[in-house]
């Protein structure tokens, strides 16, 4: 069976809420048909900027399910099923698969972190492959987890056969290097953050996973295409470009910052679930400034 292919850009689709906070599927569809016009590899549902520890697993199902009405033939549907045991982690990707998921992505457990040994996690993550209906990506997110994943331990855990790739975002290119030289080219890595998107492609990354790409999705292509093209100077260009906007709506002002993005471009942001709160008005104004910016190739201007 030929290798699910992840070259390419994927937005993580934020979960879309009522004014109740309750799992908007409908929203979820439309943002995805929106999304559609562009030249995307695929959309990622529940991962972190889909506010997945926040949803329960009949809401979780829901959402892949609606998903995957809305996805067009020949696009990637990625689904985050990460839980805190194996047994969850399991049943979450087993659930996703059943909704139509074509591959997962799972976020490692973090709560007994002192305990989440690489011994302990390579056997997690081998559990989970071993039961998956469908090929498992491997998520490191040191920022939510605390836990920053060896390379040594994702090099064990590619050596399973539906283990086909990882998202980093950490940032560390090192890392993805040292994974890519010591896997040969059988094991796919995707850039977690749009910051280091031009870096991760140097390194030999086949494209990311990228908050900003649903805010930005053309100018996330443009880095993608002109590294492929060989268009350095261009690459570079946009990368720097894409930096501030990425920054606002990742590390600096999160979740909040990316729907109040949306709302302004015309999908819908709606909503966060609590104990997340809104941007404030003038962080408001501070990221509709920046999506304003002529450098940045932002939803409404294509």
């Amino acid at each position: 069976m030929a290798k699910t292919d992840l070259s390419g850009i994927f937005p993580p689709l934020p979960a879309s809420f009522d004014g109740e906070e309750n799992l908007y599927p409908e929203k979820i569809r439309s943002n995805i048909q929106s999304l559609a016009r562009y030249e995307l590899s695929g959309i990622l549902v529940l991962g972190s900027n889909g506010e997945q520890v926040m949803l329960s697993e009949a809401e979780k199902r829901e959402a892949v399910a609606a998903a995957r009405e809305a996805m067009p033939p020949g696009k990637l549907l990625l689904a985050g099923t990460g839980g805190q045991s194996t047994r969850e982690t399991i049943r979450l990707t087993r659930d996703a698969a059943s909704a139509g998921a074509d591959a997962v992505l799972v976020i490692c457990p973090s709560y007994y972190r002192g305990q989440m040994t690489e011994q302990a996690l390579v056997k997690h993550y081998h559990a989970v492959a071993e039961t998956s209906p469908v090929p498992v990506v491997v998520y490191n997110m040191p920022a939510n987890t605390g836990i920053d994943m060896t390379a040594q331990a994702i090099i064990q855990m590619a050596g399973h056969p539906n283990i086909i790739g990882m998202k980093e975002s950490g940032g560390n290119v090192v890392k993805m290097g040292e994974v890519l030289n010591a896997t040969a080219g059988d094991f796919q890595v995707l850039a977690g953050g749009a910051g280091f998107l031009l870096p991760a492609l140097a390194t030999g990354a086949v494209g990311g996973i990228l908050a900003l790409a649903n805010i930005a999705p053309a100018l996330c292509l443009e880095i993608y295409k002109s590294f492929l093209a060989g268009d350095i100077e261009h690459a570079r260009s946009l990368q720097h470009a894409a930096i501030a906007l990425n920054t606002a709506v990742t590390s600096r002002w999160g979740v909040p910052a990316l729907k109040a993005a949306m709302d302004h471009l015309g999908l819908y942001g709606g909503p966060v679930r609590r104990p997340l709160l809104p941007v404030s008005e003038e962080v408001r104004k501070d990221i509709v400034e920046m999506v304003n910016d002529k450098r940045v190739i932002a939803f409404k201007n294509i």
